[in-house]
């Protein structure tokens, strides 16, 4: 293969102890990420660790990474490793000896490449799961190898069995004993052993922890059928005697049953079959899996859309703005800049994203004819961006124009006619217009209903938009019904740090807060705000809006000081993020003057509800809901 052979380097490392560095790998990975899919799961409620597994490596595995590409990851490492004496000598063992030994025995070397890699798979980290990509393309390929090597000219009746021995959560181990007669996969490089004593004394061990419970997999192998390479590594590493076989990543095995070894009730034994190529209901889920994730990009596109699906916004703008810099094909950098234009708009950068935006469809109006459809999605996307800088107007004309191309050029029913009618929803509902906002949201979801499944991401959309605009009409009911089907589609179909989940939870609180619930509106409003913590940078705009609710729920409890502090981190971030006259900051002056009425501080009461009439003034229709209650509210300081 050519991948992994000698090469000279400047500088040498000394090999003394390299042999005692290598460990075995069934002991590291007792915690390896894994996922379950059941016999009746419907396509659309795949586990999104199962789907971004996969759809990554698959991606990886298409890309021709060269020696800059590890040079990157090692610099990576020196930045994490920098205080970590032991690691910066193996990070320099590492550079200096990468291609003079085999991915495997980097794999099993005692260092920091291995839990690196399982943390990333465990997180799905996009950053680092990039970093690595070279790796994880050399380890399947060597894999790959010395699978065609030792299982060619192989049939059915070579079946042999694998075991593995690891701990297992209480709750993981519930889940796999649902999932019997559907599969497993480990989403990582998969460890295993044909020595059944070796592997259940893992598994033994594994109880001393009182979170785990011990699991000894049982694994049916027909190396005639697999879907996965796999390949006996015995006298590649230390651990030859416990005959050791290594799976590729990603590797899906059907559960046959569990039960209870010797009685105990925390040891269990797993009887696993490796998944055949003709497994009907995986080739139905690997072809779902690859409709759903950008077929028709390739390499980095790819993987840079799939990132920004994941809400890794960071490392998908690292890939798109390298990819921008390499072409010079005015319809490719049309693209680029959509994509990243959407990416800056979840990153919370609105001027970048509507330049972005304003690039690519400077370059749609001198390649394409007027009524072309891409100059649709142009003006949607710029009017997006207006409509959440606050520029109503702007935002409608760019949203309507967008509409009128698409009529004329696309079936009544297609999903693009379906985002223009969103859009204009969302601008209505803005500048108050409910009535509206419901009529344009009932004609997306209607064609959302006819074109998608029914646990499509983008119905999810839906249900949202119609529980915002019931939340805000006071059809409590109808708007909870909607955010918890919202909810529901999102849970199944995004990882569980994604803005969209943050989103719904902020909305599900903000109805329960209508209702009085507080304690229900406090608790999903903090989950909002763990979920956004965990994904979005400390100033975006995002944030603000959560310790703005909770600042609300806290005040209606009348835990003022609580409600104060919220309030103020909600302004700081908004003037750090908006325009001075956005309304989201009019409302902040607004509830932070809402406050101090309530501690009576009616001198700093009055100065806040000046400032919230004064920037609403600017910014919204005069006779806006929101403008006449901050008028009224000062009215009464002042009577």
């Amino acid at each position: 293969m050519g991948i992994w052979q000698s090469t000279t380097n400047a500088s040498v490392v000394p090999e003394d102890a390299d042999d005692r560095r290598c460990i075995n790998m069934q002991r590291m990975q007792n915690n390896i990420p894994m996922s379950f899919v059941g016999t009746n799961k419907k396509l659309d409620q795949l586990d999104p660790s199962f789907m971004y597994t996969q759809i990554i490596k698959e991606i990886l595995l298409t890309i021709k990474f060269n020696q800059k590409h590890i040079q990157d990851y090692l610099n990576y490492c020196r930045n994490v490793f920098a205080d970590n004496e032991e690691e910066m000598v193996n990070i320099k063992r590492l550079e200096c000896q990468y291609h003079s030994k085999t991915p495997i025995y980097w794999y099993s070397c005692q260092m920091f490449l291995y839990p690196m890699l399982d943390r990333a798979l465990r997180l799905m980290d996009g950053d680092i799961i990039t970093h690595m990509g070279f790796f994880i393309g050399d380890l399947h390929r060597q894999i790959e190898q010395l699978h065609q090597e030792q299982y060619a000219g192989t049939t059915a009746a070579d079946t042999f069995t694998v075991y593995r021995g690891q701990g297992l959560s209480a709750e993981d181990l519930e889940q796999m004993m649902k999932t019997e007669g559907g599969l497993i996969s480990f989403n990582n490089f998969l460890s295993t052993s044909k020595d059944r004593n070796v592997s259940q004394g893992y598994a033994q061990d594994a109880t001393t922890n009182p979170d785990h419970v011990g699991v000894l997999f049982i694994m049916e192998i027909n190396p005639a059928q697999s879907t996965t390479p796999f390949a006996s590594v015995a006298g590649i590493n230390d651990f030859q005697k416990e005959e050791e076989v290594l799976f590729s990543m990603h590797s899906v095995f059907r559960i046959q049953d569990t039960k209870q070894i010797d009685g105990n009730n925390r040891l269990y034994e797993v009887n696993l079959v490796l998944t055949s190529e003709n497994d009907p209901e995986l080739s139905r889920l690997t072809d779902y899996i690859r409709k759903e994730n950008y077929p028709n990009s390739e390499g980095w596109y790819r993987l840079g859309s799939v990132l920004w699906r994941m809400g890794q916004f960071d490392k998908a703008e690292d890939i798109y703005q390298v990819l921008l810099d390499q072409t010079k094909d005015d319809r490719k950098r049309a693209d680029i800049y959509v994509q990243l234009g959407l990416i800056t708009m979840d990153q919370g950068k609105y001027q970048e994203a509507l330049t972005f935006y304003e690039k690519s469809l400077g370059i749609c109006q001198n390649t394409l004819p007027p009524s072309h459809p891409n100059l649709a999605i142009s003006y949607n996307n710029i009017g997006n961006v207006h409509r959440i800088m606050g520029n109503y107007s702007k935002a409608l004309l760019s949203h309507e124009k967008a509409l009128e191309i698409q009529q004329q050029s696309l079936p009544l029913n297609h999903p693009d006619l379906a985002s223009s009618y969103k859009n204009i929803g969302n601008v209505y509902f803005n500048m108050g217009n409910y009535p509206k906002a419901l009529l344009y949201h009932e004609k997306d979801h209607e064609i959302w209903q006819q074109s998608l499944p029914p646990n499509h991401p983008d119905l999810a959309g839906s249900y949202n938009n119609i529980g915002s605009v019931h939340g805000i009409m006071g059809n409590y009911p109808k708007a909870l019904s909607s955010y918890e089907k919202a909810l529901e589609i999102w849970q199944q179909s995004l990882p569980p740090n994604h803005p969209n989940l943050a989103m719904t939870y902020n909305n599900i609180g903000a109805v329960h807060y209508n209702m009085r619930n507080y304690p229900k509106a406090l608790s999903s409003h903090e989950k909002a705000l763990q979920i956004k913590q965990q994904s979005l940078p400390p100033n975006h705009s995002d944030l603000a809006t959560s310790y703005n609710n909770i600042g609300a729920v806290h005040g209606s409890m009348g835990n003022y000081p609580k409600a104060l502090s919220s309030h103020e981190k909600a302004l700081e971030i908004w003037q750090q993020s908006l325009p001075p006259n956005h309304p989201d900051l009019a409302a902040s002056y607004n509830n932070i003057g809402v406050v101090h009425h309530n501690m009576r501080n009616y001198p700093k009461a009055r100065i806040f509800f000046e400032h919230a009439i004064q920037t609403g003034e600017q910014s919204l229709p005069s006779n806006h809901p929101n403008l006449q209650e901050y008028r009224n509210n000062l009215k009464r300081i002042n009577n």
